[in-house]
Formats: C-alpha cells, structure tokens, sequence
C-alpha cells in the first residue's frame, strides 16, 4: 500500500513537474530587449511594455536607438521588441527589412487615431500659413527653417525629401535637426515671443495641450492623408512569437489609446522615470491589465494578473 503511495505520489510530482515545463518559456525567452528612440510615447509606452514584463518574472533591457538602427538590431537578433513602428511616416525606413523579412510586424496596431505632420502655432496659421504650399511664402519670417528632432528619423527624412526636390518650393530651406525636447524648447521660445516656427508635430503628444496648434493642410502627398493619419505598430525578430509565445501573447495584446499615452507622456516629459510612470499608472488604471494580460502568464507559468499586481503595489 505504502508503495503504491509512493509510485502515485512521484507520478503527481511529475505530471506537476511536466506541466511547469511546458508553461514555462525557454531560458533566451528571459531577458526581453526593447528598443527606445528618445521620442517621449515611445518611451512611455516602452515603460509599460517593460513594467509587465518585469512583474511577470522577466529580466528587460532598454536599447537606445535611433529608428534605422532600431530595425537593423531586430534584424540582427540584437533587439526583441520595437513598439515605434509608426506606418505610413516610416513605411520607407523600414521596407528594406520587411522585404528581407529581417523583421516581423505585428498584425494589430498598438496605437490608432494618432497623427504625424507639419505644424505651425496658430497664431500662424491666422496669418496665413495653413498649408504646406504657403510655407515658402514665410521663408523670410521663419528664417529658412523648418525644426525637426533627432537625426536619421523619419519625419526629418520627409521634410530632407521636400526640400532636395523643391517640393512646394520649400529649395532654399534649411531644416534644424536636434530632439524631440530641443525642437519644443524651440517651438517655446517662438511661442513666448509669438514668432513663426515651422516644425515636426505629432498626436498623442502633451504638446497638443501645451500649445496651440494648427496642422497644415496640404501635405498628403508626404505625410499620408488626414493630416498624417497614423497607425503605431509593434516590430519583432521574425521567429520570436514562436519561440517565446508568452511574451509574444503579451505584445499583441498591448494596445493603448491616444488618452492613454498623452496621460503617460505628460510625466515622462517631466523628467520622470518610464518605469516609475508605468507603474503609477496601473496602479490607478488596474482595468487596463484585463486585456493586456489575457491569456498572458508569468514566466514560470504561473497566474500573471496576480503577479503584476503585486509587483506595481497593487
């Protein structure tokens, strides 16, 4: 009797054993790298990313990046996850390596509804620039140029493009690379002295709320349509769902609305921590982690909602 304890006892304990072996993720599923481009909703929404990862038992690595680079470490296998894929402002950035099929793009979307183009303070545009073809009647006023952020991103491409080519006659203008932080302290100080400045801007963003915008009309032809209607999408190595199907469970539920990240935005322009942002926020929006977290586990195996709440103090 005593034996056939012992043979049912050591055949439960490795029915358990088999069943954590087959929950739990191989080990280079356990250090997930992020790529960051310095651009402030990426940062949040890579604060996020990284916050859920961490609470269910993930070790995560940030990369910085810029947005060629970024691509080229997925294709390498030295990035896992880019969430920064904005379509179609980077559709020719990023066709080489999805040709090569280098990198996998998420099917959904994690942020629809955003926006991506030229942007003047209203003021401005009450003088009479509100479209791309007006831009070169202000050359004088705007002193030859157009304020972009880092280099090598997109949007900065856009605008090289229009001005090699002449485009809207825009020839003769110069465009001021910097970052994302350096082309708003210049759009501040246009702002404080009510100047005209042309520069990149983009929804979600706090400087939506910050300022007072007006999108120039007429810039379908190199920004896309409704004034620069985007989609944000995630990137991944081609084979990573296959072999870390948790993780990847977990980035194809993370979708976020643009109130969501300008809410994520405003304080990591603030000079807060990405993470510590994260956090704070799920702690408030615990409601959020039902879709995020579905189907989702920790890496062990074990219940990952209850994880995460723990792990952000919940």
């Amino acid at each position: 009797m005593n034996k056939l304890k012992t043979i049912a006892g050591v055949g439960l304990l490795s029915c358990t054993l088999l069943q954590s072996a087959w929950a739990q993720e191989p080990e280079s599923c356990k250090q997930v790298r992020f790529a960051e481009i310095g651009w402030a909703d990426i940062a949040a929404t890579t604060g996020v990313a990284m916050t859920l990862s961490e609470g269910l038992g993930y070790q995560t690595r940030k990369i910085m990046a810029s947005v060629p680079i970024a691509f080229t470490g997925v294709q390498k296998g030295q990035i896992d996850v880019f969430l920064g894929y904005w379509a179609p402002s980077m559709d020719a950035v990023i066709e080489p390596f999805t040709k090569n099929g280098g990198v996998k793009v998420l099917p959904t979307a994690n942020l629809e509804g955003a926006k991506y183009t030229l942007a003047v303070p209203t003021y401005l545009a009450e003088a009479g620039l509100k479209s791309f073809q007006d831009i070169a009647k202000f050359k004088k006023e705007l002193d030859g140029k157009i304020y972009g952020i880092e280099p090598g991103n997109d949007g900065n491409l856009l605008i090289e493009n229009m001005i090699k080519s002449d485009q809207f006659g825009m020839g003769s203008f110069r465009m001021v690379e910097s970052s994302e932080a350096g082309m708003l302290v210049q759009v501040q100080r246009a702002v404080k002295k009510q100047k005209p400045v042309v520069f990149l801007g983009w929804a979600p963003h706090p400087m939506n709320t910050q300022f007072d915008l007006t999108y120039l009309s007429g810039g379908d032809d190199v920004f896309g349509p409704d004034y620069g209607a985007a989609k944000v999408y995630t990137v991944v190595t081609p084979d990573y769902e296959a072999r870390c199907p948790n993780v990847g469970k977990l980035l194809n539920n993370l979708q976020f609305s643009v109130e969501i990240e300008s809410q994520l935005m405003e304080k990591v322009l603030e000079k807060e921590d990405p993470a510590e942002v994260a956090k704070n926020w799920i702690k408030a929006n615990p409601q959020a982690l039902d879709k995020w977290l579905a189907g989702v586990t920790t890496y062990d195996g074990q219940d990952g909602a209850a994880a995460v709440k723990k792990f952000v103090g919940l």
